[in-house]
């Protein structure tokens, strides 16, 4: 993904209301700042800014924008401001929660209720620093709330499309918290080719890197086992290209049998199908396989089963039928 090269804003100045502390997080479309507001509470003020089309030197508040880039910039403004919007309409533990959005200094900020904790990324790099992995039961936990949210975001029409460890936060309490939606990028994409790729490579779905493919909550899905195997394997998977061209898919799950149940290996199989109808049908069915108690816990031997797979894999008749028109609208 691309860096962000802009300055971000200066500490302590005083915006729409609110008074930046400092920069906590940038990417190559956003930087997030902790911000208080005019009551003393904390929140997360995200400030769109790609940094591919955008450029903002130190000492400078408004962005230059060069002008073969402005149309493609205000689309994308359009759409992080229709998605903050959107998201704002959503109450949901597991879902970060937009307070308010504005417009200053030729474009958009979106703020956020502030949270302490830290991102599952960060969980993931230190068991691995320790020469360990997550356990089954942290897994099941972080990603039944992964889903509960997930569910949430896609009964109100919407997508997350970059649904990765960096962007599941974990408070202080080990609740997981879904942030940093990339709707409003991937519409930047599809309108220009010239910033792709705009996706996450190893956690994106086949379809975002296909043009005029249609994205749905099967998109999200493979990004969810791509997550859990992450999480897991304490690794980046595979690149859909690179499993294209040589697919070590089933060597990875193999090295985690004894440590993980059966039942959870195959799930994250299911959910990482190249082809999205051979993925679960939704994510109500990958909330309950976590739910559901392994038959036999891990690290006892035995062969892995493909039952889960088959479950999941149930159904696809229905699942065109329901959630065709939904894709439709995303695509």
């Amino acid at each position: 993904m691309a860096a962000q090269n802009n300055a971000p804003l200066p500490d302590g100045l005083d915006i729409a209301g609110y008074r930046i502390v400092k920069k906590i997080a940038s990417g190559g479309f956003s930087i997030v700042y902790l911000a208080y507001d005019g009551e003393g509470n904390a929140v997360a003020i995200k400030e769109y800014l790609p940094s591919a089309l955008a450029l903002r030197q130190p000492g400078e508040l408004v962005p230059v924008v060069a002008r073969p880039h402005l149309a493609v910039f205000r689309i994308g403004l359009k759409c992080f401001f229709e998605e903050g919007r959107a998201l704002a309409r959503i109450v949901h533990p597991n879902v970060v929660r937009v307070l308010n959005f504005f417009r200053a200094h030729d474009t958009v900020y979106m703020v956020m209720a502030y949270e302490s904790g830290h991102a599952l990324q960060e969980h993931i790099a230190r068991a691995a620093a320790k020469g360990s992995r997550p356990g089954e039961r942290f897994v099941r936990q972080v990603f039944m709330g992964v889903c509960a949210g997930l569910r949430e975001v896609h009964a109100n029409k919407l997508l997350h499309l970059d649904l990765k460890p960096a962007n599941i936060y974990l408070r202080t309490d080990g609740s997981p918290l879904l942030l940093d939606f990339g709707a409003a990028r991937q519409t930047i994409h599809s309108d220009a080719p010239m910033l792709a790729p705009m996706y996450t490579p190893g956690f994106a779905a086949p379809e975002l890197s296909t043009r005029g493919a249609t994205l749905g909550p099967w998109t999200d899905i493979y990004s969810l086992g791509a997550a859990m195997l992450a999480c897991m394997s304490c690794a980046t998977p595979q690149s859909v290209e690179a499993r294209r061209a040589d697919d070590k898919l089933r060597d990875q799950l193999d090295q985690l049998v004894g440590r993980y149940s059966p039942e959870l290996i195959d799930l994250v199989q299911s959910c990482l199908a190249l082809d999205p109808l051979a993925r679960p049908q939704s994510v109500f069915a990958i909330q309950k396989a976590l739910q559901a108690r392994p038959a036999a816990q891990p690290g006892k031997a035995q062969a892995p089963r493909q039952a889960a797979q088959a479950a999941a894999r149930g159904g696809w008749r229905g699942l065109v039928d329901r959630l065709g028109a939904f894709g439709r609208g995303q695509g």
